[in-house]
C-alpha cells in the first residue's frame, strides 16, 4: 500500500529529497511511526487581535498564544486505519514553553472523491481542511490550505476564511546540517500574519502495531482498535 502523500503527488513524489520520501512514505501496512525531536527556532502570532481567537484554539489543541524562540517541541507520526477504515496519518505536535505545554493536533486522510489530502484539526476533527500538495525547488513538501469546513454533530458548512488563515507549509531536509527544518506561515486575506514557526528537527523511526499507537495522538472520538 502506497501512503496517502504518494497518492495525492503521484509521480511529483519522486522529486522529493530521500529523506523525505522516507518520512511521508509509510503507511499503516508498514507499522512504522516517525517521531521527530528538535527546536522551534522562533514561534510567533499576529497582532493582538489575534490572541483571543488564538486562545479560543487551545479548547481543541488547535494553534495557541504563545510566542517566543529555542522552544523545545515534538512531532509524531502514526499511519492507521481509523473506524470508517480511511487510511489516517496523525500529526500531534507538542511545544513546551517555560510555563506551559501546548499542542497542534490533527489527522490527515486521502480524499478519493477530491482527489487531495484532507487535514483534519483539532481534538474533535470539526475543522477539515483541504490541502495542496507538491515537491518544493529544496526537494521538500510545501504544502497550502484551501477550502475549509467546520462539522460539529448535525452541523455542517463551508468555513468562511474572512474567520479563519491560509497556511503556508514548507518542510525539507538540509543536507548541510542534516536535519529536518519545517516552517509555517498562516495568514488571512483581511488581517494579514495570525501565527507562524520554524524549526529544525530530527526523526526516528520505530516498529509499532496498531494497538501500540499512543491514544492521545487520535481524536477523541476514535475508539481503540486492538
Amino acid at each position: 500500500m502506497t501512503s496517502i502523500y504518494q497518492r495525492a503527488l503521484g509521480r511529483d513524489f519522486e522529486n522529493l529529497h530521500p529523506r523525505i520520501q522516507e518520512r511521508f512514505g509509510f503507511s499503516s501496512r508498514d507499522h512504522r511511526a516517525s517521531i521527530g525531536r528538535g527546536v522551534m527556532e522562533k514561534v510567533w502570532y499576529g497582532r493582538a487581535f489575534t490572541v483571543p481567537f488564538l486562545y479560543l484554539g487551545t479548547v481543541r489543541n488547535i494553534m495557541f498564544p504563545q510566542q517566543g524562540e529555542q522552544i523545545p517541541f515534538t512531532i509524531e507520526n502514526y499511519a492507521y486505519v481509523d473506524q470508517y477504515g480511511r487510511e489516517t496519518v496523525t500529526w500531534a505536535r507538542k511545544y513546551h514553553f517555560t510555563n506551559r505545554l501546548r499542542r497542534f493536533d490533527a489527522t490527515m486522510i486521502y480524499s478519493q472523491s477530491k482527489q487531495k489530502i484532507v487535514d483534519y484539526l483539532g481534538t474533535h476533527q470539526h475543522l477539515a481542511v483541504e490541502l495542496e500538495m507538491s515537491a518544493a525547488k529544496n526537494g521538500g513538501m510545501h504544502l497550502r490550505s484551501g477550502n475549509q469546513f467546520f462539522y460539529e454533530k448535525w452541523i455542517g458548512f463551508k468555513f468562511p476564511m474572512l474567520f479563519s488563515g491560509y497556511a503556508d507549509v514548507c518542510e525539507w531536509f538540509d543536507d548541510e546540517i542534516e536535519r529536518f527544518r519545517i516552517r509555517v506561515h498562516v495568514t488571512n486575506p483581511v488581517f494579514g500574519r495570525l501565527f507562524g514557526y520554524e524549526g529544525v528537527f530530527d526523526v526516528d523511526y520505530i516498529q509499532v502495531s496498531p494497538s501500540e499507537i499512543p491514544q492521545d495522538v487520535k481524536p477523541l472520538r476514535e475508539e481503540r482498535r486492538d
